[in-house]
């Protein structure tokens, strides 16, 4: 095993202070610190200028999953004891879904657990490995109920109280959410969507750079942490996504007339890197990737990034090094550290060209 696969090697130290709780008042105005792989140079811009930063007929392709309010709150009907629990997906049995349950071992199955003002139920039916399957009980719609009782899923760094002022509640609907957010499944935002405004979008069109979209539904894969000191070992879960046609078409295009192609995020970049375009079929394609991109991967589709600042030692931070190379990787941190970028969900963007 070479050094560079060492995960102690993908460490770093963050002030506390530099963790964004909260996001900007406007999305467009986070810092934007711009790398360039061939000169090495680092430069600061505001997110606002990115039209002027990417070259003319590029191919930006965004991630449009949209987070579910998927965290909720309740009791046990039988002790009222009370339970949080966190809805991963639905499975294949109707109304049945996994989830991650706070105490799962301390839990019976067939217990019934209650939410909101008891519209929603849910009995305990099986424990696979960590991960709790639950058979939902509800009248209606699950959407409409769950956007009444259930909390955006913040990452653990955000730190929210359960019973939180409902400004800062409705606050994070909003911003915890892409504006282009259109196809429910993701426990988690695809945060470099998260600088971008319509404004951006038809600025960046004008500029005769077409935007693009496909879905990957983030899930627990993405955030897993790294338990192995041989990087290589750590394996990804899998994770849903789904490129439509036009989106297929305008990929095929692009490869054939060399146009750069620019990856909005981690998530894009994993999905586009598990494809290959020589054989994306243009009527578009779905399936699962548990792709994991660490230092010494090739990208044969994705030229350019643009990303947030990630936890050290996470597959996310490694995405980054692999793409951008660990020592230019590691100045920019150091830099970002000392001009106080913010960092992770609610934080600051990356640009790598």
């Amino acid at each position: 095993m070479t050094a560079s696969l060492k995960l102690k090697d993908f460490d770093f130290q963050l002030p506390e202070s530099l963790i964004a709780q909260k996001p900007l008042a406007a999305r467009d105005q986070s810092k934007l610190m711009v790398l360039d792989r061939k000169s090495g140079s680092i430069k600061h811009e505001t997110f606002s200028r990115l039209p002027y930063l990417i070259p003319q007929q590029s191919l930006m392709v965004f991630n449009n999953t949209r987070v579910i309010p998927a965290k909720l709150y309740g009791y046990q009907v039988k002790n009222e004891n009370p339970v949080e629990i966190l809805l991963l997906r639905e499975t294949t049995g109707k109304n049945t879904w996994e989830a991650l349950i706070k105490g799962l071992s301390k839990i019976r199955l067939e217990t019934e657990m209650a939410f909101g003002s008891g519209e929603l139920k849910a009995v305990l039916k099986d424990r696979r490995e960590n991960k709790a399957i639950l058979k939902l009980l509800y009248d209606g719609k699950l959407d409409d109920i769950l956007n009444r009782i259930g909390k955006m899923p913040l990452p653990p760094y955000i730190r929210r109280k359960e019973n939180e002022d409902k400004r800062i509640s409705d606050q994070d609907r909003e911003r915890y959410q892409t504006v282009f957010a259109s196809r429910p499944g993701a426990i988690a935002a695809p945060t470099a969507g998260l600088h971008f405004t319509p404004r951006i979008i038809k600025s960046l069109n004008k500029k005769g750079i077409d935007t693009m979209y496909l879905t990957l539904h983030v899930g627990v894969g993405t955030f897993q942490p790294i338990r192995v000191e041989n990087i290589i070992e750590h394996k990804m879960q899998p994770e849903q996504f789904y490129i439509p046609e036009e989106t297929s078409k305008a990929l095929i295009n692009a490869r054939g007339k060399l146009k750069k192609i620019v990856g909005i995020g981690s998530t894009v970049t994993r999905v586009l890197e598990s494809v290959k375009l020589d054989h994306l079929h243009p009527s578009g394609t779905e399936g699962w990737t548990n792709r994991f991109i660490y230092p010494g991967s090739k990208f044969k589709v994705v030229d350019h990034l643009l990303t947030n600042f990630h936890l050290p030692k996470s597959t996310l931070y490694l995405l980054v090094c692999a793409f951008a190379g660990k020592k230019l990787t590691t100045e920019a941190y150091k830099e970002a550290i000392l001009e106080k970028y913010r960092f992770f969900s609610y934080g600051d963007a990356m640009l790598i060209i």
